[in-house]
């Protein structure tokens, strides 16, 4: 467990919060000189991204999950693997992965996967997704969208909870006596966030597991965001897992800095103007005022970004993106020197003024095996000998001896029951 323990960066944290960075892996010309960066030069610059966010002492690097041009991220789970090897503290995460469109059985296997190879250092954020025709490329149906959603991360959730699954629904074919493998590290599933825009139904599931909640906080008024957070936070108590104020929260972010604010405008005047996403619509300045982003002073950021929570209450996850619309590395790595050494430092000391001392800190890999542990050593999954015939065996795994609290602490729990 020292292993683990060690990689838990976010505990560390003052305020009891994690910042970091997400990346939507856009190939973007720059429009300042009318290059584009080849597939090869783009994944290789957001891996230089990812390293130097943990050089500066930031917390978590996302990454989205996309299956067309101009984006590169069709396997998240590949890229996280490498860049966990290549650091030792950074969380990485998904920002998001496609709920809807993936198999929960694909997504159960690589992420638990990726969840022994970081040693515990990942989570995920599950989401729709804002590409339609992903959809019938998957063979999926978009006017079913939200049901998706629903009915494969509830199969999701019993794959990593239950050691043996019978499954039945409208999506895809029954399981009968299924086994996801690797089981979860330690026998504590990865932590989930569910990552919304708009839709408050994704703010009702979250609530109901006891999940965390990601408001990406890009492209709305903070208005649009306080109502899901709001309702996320209500139902997460209704449901049982504790107070509002103890509800886990992330948000999604925005920034462009300079010493000088006008030089900040200046220089990304350009790049905001030929963003895919907003580009040749409201002027900067527009945006600024009605959503987060801010282009300015280090100052003007850490001031912005310190109201969030008189807006969203105490929260768990600041996440920024710094490397969209044709930015070129040399310029993203100069922003992450200017949030690693200017910007997080002070937000973290700022967020930590006067928060509750019943606000939980931000999750971790190895919190969370404690919270389920204790000091107790945690469970190492240990095929049985009966090779996974889970039909007529009960359990495939021979530590029935897991503590009582635990998620496989009963026989009928580990058995599928």
């Amino acid at each position: 467990m020292d292993e683990i323990t060690s990689a838990g960066r976010g505990e560390e944290s003052p305020s009891g919060m994690q910042f970091g960075i997400m990346s939507v892996s856009d190939i973007t010309a720059d429009p300042t000189t009318g290059q584009t960066p080849s597939e090869r030069e783009r994944i290789q610059a957001t891996l230089a991204i990812a390293k130097h966010a943990e050089e500066v002492g930031l917390d978590v690097f996302a990454i989205g999950e996309h299956h067309n041009p101009p984006f590169w991220s069709s396997s998240p789970t590949t890229t996280l693997a490498y860049i966990a090897a290549q650091t030792e503290r950074l969380i990485v995460s998904t920002s998001t992965t496609l709920i809807t469109t993936n198999d929960p059985v694909k997504i159960a296997e690589d992420y638990a996967m990726l969840q022994h190879l970081s040693a515990g250092r990942m989570d995920l954020m599950m989401g729709r997704g804002n590409t339609g025709p992903v959809y019938p490329w998957f063979g999926k149906d978009i006017r079913q969208g939200l049901p998706l959603a629903i009915e494969n991360y509830a199969l999701l959730h019993e794959l990593w909870t239950k050691d043996v699954v019978d499954w039945e629904g409208k999506f895809r074919t029954p399981l009968q006596g299924f086994t996801s493998t690797p089981r979860p590290l330690d026998g504590v599933a990865p932590f989930v966030w569910h990552g919304s825009i708009r839709t408050p139904e994704i703010a009702e599931q979250a609530a109901y597991y006891g999940d965390g909640f990601f408001a990406n906080n890009i492209f709305w008024p903070k208005e649009h965001y306080q109502r899901l957070i709001e309702l996320y936070r209500q139902r997460y108590a209704h449901y049982g897992h504790g107070t509002p104020e103890q509800a886990i929260v992330g948000l999604g972010g925005q920034v462009f800095m300079r010493a000088s604010s006008q030089d900040a405008v200046n220089e990304f005047r350009p790049y905001f103007d030929n963003a895919p996403v907003y580009g040749h619509g409201p002027s900067m300045e527009d945006f600024t005022e009605m959503t987060p982003l801010t282009v300015g002073s280090p100052q003007q950021v850490i001031d912005r970004y310190a109201a969030m929570r008189d807006h969203f209450g105490d929260y768990q996850r600041q996440l920024f993106l710094i490397d969209h619309a044709g930015l070129p590395l040399k310029t993203v790595l100069e922003q992450l020197d200017i949030l690693g050494g200017e910007v997080v430092p002070v937000l973290r000391k700022e967020l930590a003024q006067d928060r509750p001392a019943s606000v939980p800190d931000a999750p971790t890999h190895a919190a969370r095996v404690r919270g389920v542990y204790g000091d107790g050593p945690a469970r190492e999954a240990r095929p049985g000998v009966n090779r996974g015939d889970n039909l007529t065996a009960g359990s495939p795994y021979q530590d029935a001896a897991a503590p009582a609290g635990s998620a496989f602490g009963t026989a009928a729990t580990r058995a599928g029951a």
